[in-house]
């Protein structure tokens, strides 16, 4: 960088800082305070009530509007039982009712349990368990899934149809195909009909009651719900929401990540609504259909995944993302090349990289705006030497973590401090099991991320540390902007009557972002399922159990079986191997191509797509 270049980065980074300061220096939220999500709803309200709040699929609501909404709902669970510190379960896709629901919720200090809509059959009964679900808000377009596990809710948490079922219909669909089921209560019908004004309650919420559960997929088991205080979403709207997307009320979000995924909901909802701005609202993504919308509805903030990012960058160049309105985006998972491409061709002058886990105790924000970064720790965290083929941190002589030196990728660990508390699960041995101790003192306690990253040079920062990403470690990757837990994807694919023990682990694919699934396993020896895999029956297992982001890809049929020498199963070199065949020594592999059902052999094309880049996914 030459000295010009380098004196204007310095002018630019002066900038940003003096933009972070005065949120730095200005009142936090605290513990002790009688606030909550539905608070800073309501405090939108008051300051811009006739600020167009949602756009959804041809329909608008104001602040003011939307709170009367909220609120006819709030007294409706109310009058039909729900109370404060119920955990409701909320079921539906991307939609204004999700938001209604969260909010309407929230103003009764009820816990809204955000389900993926991808689930079904015993992980979502898990999932309700997990959080002792006392009601069911249910949109029109999950009603099938969840009435075929009503029984099973029946026996384990008690819920009764006709009582704990609440049903919403989707909005100008079809009433003959939409209709409410017998064993639920419409209450689109009477809802209308309820007080309009705030509740009383809601102002005596505290900041550390638990406002939602989301779900992560761990390293072990099915999907753990994380338990989200209402102090977290404070921090974010009031914090790094001002750091990050640096919100003003006319912004207007384009949102098309599930809201029941923690980046849809803290970086998008929570941050745009806390400040009066407006939000866009969409179902699903679509590339085609992005940067036309973008157009209409003046967008000028993005909050992403990676994968999204690529999508866009891949497509051709059409006219409507000519002087587009984007300006600033936030998120996670933007790779280094995407970068550089999103940046230079649409045009966008703030990219803001989020890293933190739903259930973790610490964040890494961008907020100097240095291209491929994660941004700096706001709060003390550690990177230690970590043996991935053994999955084990090493440890010296006294027993502590030994960190590792600049550019060299180490575990994340976040200190569990009063002030950065790991609220963990609802399960007590998932919230034990993601706790290190002893790491730089004897007696200290960290939460272990999972994920590998490393310090980079940024050039002049203030001081501030940069980090970026590498990888997930252990028994985790990241496909389609899910935590993919290869434990969980195990154990379904164990029932297989001709599989004897599956090894689940995720691979790269060239210009593909995350890891696609990947499944090793030995055939059963004994009878007649040693000759030859079953793959229909494979296949309807994997859809029956498994959620579709969760379904692996490739599947390799062994001879062998490697093991460590502690016998965990040998996962690094089936990584590296993967499904090339001048490397798996004539192990059958199978692949499921984009927008196929079917396992199918690779073959000698399909396989130099997925090395040149152009298999679709």
């Amino acid at each position: 960088m030459g000295v010009m270049a380098y004196s204007r980065e310095v002018l630019r980074v002066l900038w940003e800082f003096a933009q972070i300061v005065p949120v730095l220096a200005g009142k936090k939220p605290k513990k002790e305070d009688k606030a909550s999500l539905a608070t800073l709803f309501e405090d939108s309200v008051a300051r811009s009530p006739h600020n167009i709040m949602l756009l959804f699929e041809g329909r608008q609501w104001t602040y003011s509007e939307f709170n009367v909404e909220v609120n006819q709902l709030a007294h409706l669970l109310a009058a039909r039982g729900v109370k404060q510190g119920d955990c409701v379960a909320v079921l539906m896709e991307n939609r204004a009712e999700f938001i209604l629901v969260l909010l309407a919720l929230a103003k009764l200090g009820a816990p809204g349990s955000l389900i993926n809509s991808s689930l079904s059959g015993n992980a979502l009964v898990h999932c309700l368990k997990e959080t002792s679900t006392k009601k069911c808000i249910v949109g029109a377009e999950r009603t099938n899934t969840l009435a075929k596990i009503m029984p099973k809710l029946a026996q384990s948490l008690n819920l009764q149809a006709g009582r704990d079922y609440f049903w919403l219909p989707e909005v100008g669909d079809s009433a003959d195909y939409y209709c409410c089921p017998d064993w639920a209560e419409n209450i689109a019908l009477t809802v209308t009909s309820m007080p309009q004004d705030n509740l009383q309650l809601t102002r005596e919420i505290s900041a550390t009651e638990t406002a939602m559960y989301v779900f992560t997929s761990g390293t072990t088991g099915l999907p753990k719900a994380s338990v989200q205080p209402h102090f977290k979403y404070l921090v974010v709207a009031r914090v790094i929401s001002k750091l990050g997307f640096q919100v003003k009320p006319t912004d207007r979000l384009y949102l098309c990540l599930p809201l029941y995924h923690s980046t849809g909901m803290m970086p998008g909802l929570v941050s745009f609504m806390a400040h009066g701005a407006s939000i866009f609202l969409r179902r699903t993504f679509s590339a085609s259909n992005f940067w036309p919308e973008v157009q209409k509805y003046q967008t000028n903030c993005f909050v992403y995944v990676g994968e999204l990012c690529r999508y866009l960058a891949d497509q051709p160049e059409s006219a409507a993302e000519k002087n587009n309105s984007l300006m600033k985006m936030m998120g996670n998972g933007l790779r280094p090349d995407v970068w550089d491409q999103f940046r230079d061709r649409f045009g966008v002058q703030r990219i803001c990289e989020l890293y933190g886990a739903s259930e973790g105790n610490f964040s890494f924000l961008n907020v100097l705006n240095k291209d491929k970064t994660i941004g700096a720790a706001l709060s003390p965290v550690a990177l230690v030497q970590y043996d991935i083929k053994n999955d084990s941190i090493v440890r010296d002589g006294e027993g502590h973590c030994i960190e590792v030196p600049l550019g060299e990728p180490g575990l994340l660990l976040g200190k569990i401090t009063s002030e950065t508390e790991f609220e963990g699960y609802t399960n007590p041995e998932a919230t034990a099991s993601k706790i290190v101790d002893n790491v730089q003192i004897d007696g200290d306690r960290w939460f272990n991320s999972g994920d590998l990253v490393r310090q980079i040079d940024v050039g002049f920062a203030m001081g501030m540390k940069h980090f970026q990403f590498v990888d997930r470690t252990g028994d985790t990757f990241r496909w389609r902007a899910e935590n993919v837990s290869t434990n969980e994807v195990a154990e379904v694919l164990n029932s297989h009557p001709q599989i004897t023990m599956a090894n689940v682990y995720g691979v790269e694919m060239p210009s593909v972002e995350g890891r696609a699934g990947m499944v090793a396993f030995q055939l059963d020896v004994r009878g007649e399922a040693a000759a030859a895999l079953d793959i229909t029956a494979f296949q309807s297992l994997v859809e029956r159990e498994l959620p579709g982001y969760a379904q692996p890809v490739f599947i390799r049929v062994l001879r062998d079986v490697t093991t460590t020498a502690t016998f965990k199963l040998q996962k690094s070199q089936l990584r590296e191997e993967a499904y090339h065949p001048d490397k798996v020594d004539g192990d059958l592999i199978y692949v499921r191509k984009p927008r196929s059902d079917a396992y199918e052999l690779l073959d000698a094309a399909f396989y130099q797509q997925i090395v040149a880049g152009t298999s679709g996914y």
